[in-house]
C-alpha cells in the first residue's frame, strides 16, 4: 500500500467511508444552503418577476398579432425580437437573488419560446461544398473609402458581388476597381451586380419608389442559369410622433415579392439590404417564398447592422431552388453595414 493510499484511507476510514467529521461538514454546508434557498414564502416571493416572465412569453409567442396600426409597433418589435433574450439571464439572476421558486419556474416559459424561435441560429449549420459563392454589401453612399471597400470585396473571392446604395459619383470607381476580377457587370440606379460569369436579361425591377433600387439578371453558370435579384428596400425610421415609419418599405417589399414570384427561372437568389429581418411580417411577400441562407446554413445570428455594433440582420441572402451550404458575415469595410456572404449548391 502506498503512502498516498494510506493517507486517503486514514481520512476516509478503513473501509473508504467518510470520517464522521467530514460527513458532518458536508451536511452543515447543505443545511446552510437549504436554509438560504428555502426561506419562508419562497413560493410567494418574486410574483412581479414571474409576471415579467409571462409578459415576455406573450411578446415572443404572440409577436405576429401585435398590430401595426399604431406606429408599426409589430414590425418594430419583430426587427429586434432576438434581443428580448437578453432579459432571460437578468431575470434568472434576479430570481436566484430573490430566492423565488415561482419566478424560476415562470422563467422556463420565455426561455423555451425564445429557444424555439432562435435556438436554431445558435447551432453551427455550416456545411461544406457549394459551387457558387455570393456576396452582398450596402456600401453606403457616404463611404469615405470606396476603393478600399472594393479591394476587400475582391479579396473575399466571391463569384457574384451585389452592391447597394451606390452613389452616382462612386459607381464608376467601383466598376473600375472590380473590373479585373468581375468582367461582367451592370448598374441599375443605385444597385449593381458584378459577376465572373456572363449575365443576360438585365432589367430594373419596379418596387414602386419612383427611381431604381432593384434589378434582375440571369447569370449563366456551367450547369444552367440562375436568376439573381439585387434590392435595396427603403429605409425605416423610428420617430417619436409617428413610431416605426415603414410604409414605403412595406409596399416596396410587396412589389419585390411579386416580381420574384413571377420569375420564370427555377433557381433564384436574392441579394440585398431589405431594411428588415426575417421575423418582420412586412417582408412576408418575400420571406414566405424564399429561404435565408443564414437561417439554413449559418452560424450565429448573422447581424449585419450597424457595422460597429451589429444588432440586426437587415442585409439578406435568400434563395429558392438553390441549396445553401454556408453563410457568414465578412469583416467591416468603410460602410455602416457589414458585407455578408454565402456558398450555394445549384441543382444539376
Amino acid at each position: 500500500m502506498t503512502q498516498a493510499q494510506s493517507s486517503t484511507e486514514a481520512a476516509a476510514g478503513g473501509d473508504g467511508t467518510p470520517e464522521p467529521a467530514e460527513a458532518g461538514r458536508r451536511e452543515r454546508v447543505v443545511e446552510r444552503f437549504l436554509r438560504w434557498w428555502r426561506p419562508a414564502g419562497m413560493w410567494r416571493r418574486g410574483i412581479v418577476l414571474a409576471a415579467v416572465s409571462v409578459l415576455l412569453t406573450a411578446l415572443l409567442f404572440f409577436h405576429s398579432t401585435i398590430p401595426n396600426r399604431i406606429g408599426n409597433l409589430g414590425s418594430l418589435l419583430e426587427t429586434f425580437l432576438p434581443w428580448l433574450g437578453v432579459a432571460l439571464p437578468v431575470l434568472l439572476v434576479l430570481a436566484v437573488l430573490r430566492r423565488s421558486a415561482t419566478a424560476l419556474i415562470a422563467l422556463l416559459l420565455p426561455s423555451l419560446v425564445w429557444l424555439n424561435l432562435f435556438g436554431g441560429l445558435l447551432i453551427d449549420k455550416t456545411g461544406s461544398g457549394g459551387d457558387l459563392m455570393v456576396v452582398t454589401h450596402n456600401v453606403n453612399a457616404e463611404n469615405a473609402d470606396p476603393d478600399g471597400t472594393a479591394r476587400d470585396l475582391v479579396a473575399a473571392g466571391a463569384d457574384i458581388v451585389a452592391l447597394e446604395e451606390l452613389a452616382e459619383n462612386q459607381a464608376p470607381r467601383y466598376a473600375q476597381d472590380l473590373k479585373a476580377a468581375y468582367p461582367y457587370h451592370s448598374v441599375q440606379g443605385t444597385v449593381g451586380l458584378w459577376s465572373k460569369y456572363p449575365i443576360s436579361g438585365v432589367r430594373p425591377v419596379d418596387i414602386k419608389m419612383g427611381w431604381t433600387r432593384a434589378m434582375r439578371a440571369a447569370v449563366s453558370m456551367p450547369d444552367g442559369k440562375v436568376a439573381v435579384y439585387v434590392a435595396h428596400l427603403p429605409s425605416v425610421r423610428v420617430k417619436f410622433h409617428a413610431g416605426f415609419t415603414a410604409g414605403q418599405r412595406d409596399s416596396a417589399a410587396g412589389a419585390l415579392g411579386e416580381a420574384i414570384a413571377a420569375e420564370p427561372l427555377h433557381s433564384v437568389v436574392l441579394l440585398g439590404d431589405l431594411n428588415g429581418t426575417m421575423n418582420d411580417r412586412a417582408l412576408a411577400s418575400v420571406t414566405s417564398q424564399m429561404r435565408s441562407t443564414q437561417g439554413a446554413a449559418g452560424n450565429g445570428m448573422g447581424f449585419s447592422w450597424p457595422a460597429g455594433t451589429p444588432m440586426a440582420r437587415i442585409d439578406q441572402i435568400m434563395v429558392k431552388g438553390v441549396e445553401p451550404r454556408s453563410s457568414w458575415t465578412l469583416p467591416r469595410t468603410g460602410s455602416d453595414h457589414l458585407p455578408i456572404a454565402a456558398r450555394l449548391q445549384l441543382p444539376r
